[in-house]
């Protein structure tokens, strides 16, 4: 999932960060690579304090590339202070890298896991990374409002295990089931 995320850096930082005069040329690569971290860490964060409604949402692809998404802004935050601690850029400068950056890389990334004809990123690759390989805290999300995303599979007005089978059987596995809240 790193190395996918270092890519879509690498692709939209070619603007924001190589041409950008303010990133010393021999710092570009690993502000780039402070990116990919500073997503992953700022997503496991956020995980970490139960806003995986605000993670359903954003893969839903509602605004994934817009900065007033909430998740967008903690994860702009997040490399804004990473740039302007390690790499010592001014605040405004490190604003404007992050704020350019980070909405192109998670619309990329959103849109790459929703793609049924490309298979480089997967929605449950996704929340294996953000999860530290632990998913009972997205399935708990999955249970709370996977009714929201038609996971209610037999109509019974809630998401159980019953429904999980079902997408289970039908969808093929934890990826189906992600795929389905994610709409993939």
């Amino acid at each position: 999932m790193l190395n996918q995320l270092t890519n879509l850096a690498q692709q939209f930082g070619v603007e924001s960060v190589i041409k950008n005069n303010v990133v010393p040329n021999d710092k570009n690569e690993a502000v780039i690579d402070e990116a990919s971290h500073s997503i992953i860490r700022g997503l496991q964060k956020i995980v970490t304090e139960g806003g995986t409604e605000q993670l359903a949402c954003l893969f839903e692809g509602k605004n994934a590339d817009n900065k007033s998404n909430l998740v967008v802004q903690k994860l702009t935050s997040e490399l804004t202070d990473n740039l302007t601690q390690k790499f010592g850029l001014s605040a405004s400068d490190a604003t404007g890298i992050a704020s350019k950056l980070i909405p192109q890389i998670i619309s990329a990334l959103i849109g790459k896991a929703k793609d049924p004809n490309d298979s480089s990123i997967q929605v449950s690759d996704i929340i294996d990374s953000i999860s530290n390989g632990n998913s009972a805290g997205i399935m708990d999300a999955i249970s709370k409002y996977g009714g929201q995303f038609g996971l209610d599979q037999n109509g019974d007005g809630k998401v159980d295990m019953n429904d999980a089978m079902d997408v289970v059987s039908k969808k093929g596995g934890l990826g189906g089931i992600l795929g389905g809240i994610f709409k993939k």
